[in-house]
Protein backbone atom coordinates (compact mmCIF):
# COMPACT_ATOMS: atom_id res chain seq x y z
CA UNK A 1 0.00 0.00 0.00
CA UNK A 2 2.76 2.44 0.92
CA UNK A 3 4.69 1.77 -2.28
CA UNK A 4 1.54 2.27 -4.32
CA UNK A 5 1.02 5.70 -2.75
CA UNK A 6 4.67 6.59 -3.26
CA UNK A 7 4.50 5.54 -6.91
CA UNK A 8 1.33 7.56 -7.42
CA UNK A 9 2.85 10.68 -5.87
CA UNK A 10 6.02 10.29 -7.95
CA UNK A 11 3.94 9.93 -11.11
CA UNK A 12 1.83 12.98 -10.19
CA UNK A 13 4.97 15.04 -9.56
CA UNK A 14 6.53 13.89 -12.83
CA UNK A 15 3.42 14.83 -14.82
CA UNK A 16 3.09 18.17 -13.00
CA UNK A 17 6.69 19.10 -13.84
CA UNK A 18 6.15 17.99 -17.44
CA UNK A 19 3.01 20.14 -17.69
CA UNK A 20 4.83 23.11 -16.16
CA UNK A 21 7.68 22.86 -18.65
CA UNK A 22 5.30 22.37 -21.59
CA UNK A 23 3.28 25.42 -20.50
CA UNK A 24 6.41 27.57 -20.30
CA UNK A 25 7.61 26.39 -23.72
CA UNK A 26 4.24 26.99 -25.41
CA UNK A 27 3.93 30.40 -23.78
CA UNK A 28 7.43 31.35 -24.96
CA UNK A 29 6.41 30.36 -28.49
CA UNK A 30 3.33 32.58 -28.37
CA UNK A 31 5.13 35.91 -27.88
CA UNK A 32 6.71 37.97 -30.65
CA UNK A 33 10.49 38.38 -30.80
CA UNK A 34 10.22 42.14 -30.37
CA UNK A 35 8.42 41.72 -27.05
CA UNK A 36 11.47 40.01 -25.52
CA UNK A 37 13.69 42.91 -26.55
CA UNK A 38 11.19 45.51 -25.34
CA UNK A 39 10.84 43.72 -21.99
CA UNK A 40 14.65 43.62 -21.65
CA UNK A 41 14.66 39.83 -21.32
CA UNK A 42 16.78 37.19 -23.00
CA UNK A 43 16.02 36.60 -26.67
CA UNK A 44 13.13 34.45 -27.77
CA UNK A 45 15.53 32.00 -29.42
CA UNK A 46 17.48 31.52 -26.20
CA UNK A 47 14.34 30.93 -24.16
CA UNK A 48 13.01 28.47 -26.73
CA UNK A 49 16.29 26.56 -26.83
CA UNK A 50 16.59 26.35 -23.04
CA UNK A 51 12.93 25.46 -22.46
CA UNK A 52 12.86 23.07 -25.42
CA UNK A 53 15.94 21.17 -24.28
CA UNK A 54 14.56 21.01 -20.75
CA UNK A 55 11.22 19.69 -22.01
CA UNK A 56 12.87 17.11 -24.28
CA UNK A 57 15.16 15.97 -21.46
CA UNK A 58 12.17 15.61 -19.15
CA UNK A 59 10.40 13.44 -21.71
CA UNK A 60 13.50 11.28 -22.20
CA UNK A 61 14.09 11.02 -18.45
CA UNK A 62 10.40 10.62 -17.61
CA UNK A 63 11.06 7.83 -15.15
CA UNK A 64 13.48 9.97 -13.10
CA UNK A 65 11.76 13.21 -12.01
CA UNK A 66 14.48 13.98 -9.45
CA UNK A 67 17.28 13.72 -11.99
CA UNK A 68 19.39 16.90 -11.90
CA UNK A 69 18.50 17.71 -15.53
CA UNK A 70 14.78 17.52 -14.75
CA UNK A 71 15.16 19.67 -11.68
CA UNK A 72 17.16 22.29 -13.60
CA UNK A 73 14.51 22.24 -16.32
CA UNK A 74 11.80 22.85 -13.74
CA UNK A 75 13.79 25.76 -12.30
CA UNK A 76 14.23 27.28 -15.76
CA UNK A 77 10.49 26.94 -16.46
CA UNK A 78 9.63 28.56 -13.13
CA UNK A 79 12.06 31.43 -13.78
CA UNK A 80 10.48 32.00 -17.18
CA UNK A 81 6.93 31.88 -15.77
CA UNK A 82 7.56 34.23 -12.83
CA UNK A 83 10.02 36.64 -14.46
CA UNK A 84 9.83 36.78 -18.24
CA UNK A 85 6.16 35.90 -18.76
CA UNK A 86 4.70 38.77 -16.67
CA UNK A 87 6.98 41.27 -18.41
CA UNK A 88 5.98 39.95 -21.81
CA UNK A 89 2.29 39.90 -20.94
CA UNK A 90 2.40 43.49 -19.74
CA UNK A 91 3.70 44.54 -23.14
CA UNK A 92 1.33 42.49 -25.26
CA UNK A 93 -1.81 42.91 -23.13
CA UNK A 94 -2.86 39.26 -23.35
Amino acid sequence: MLFGLQSFLLLALTLALLALQAWAFIDALSHRREAYVAADKQSKNLWLIILGVALAAHIVLLSAPFHIVNLLGAVVAIVYLVDARPALRSLTRR
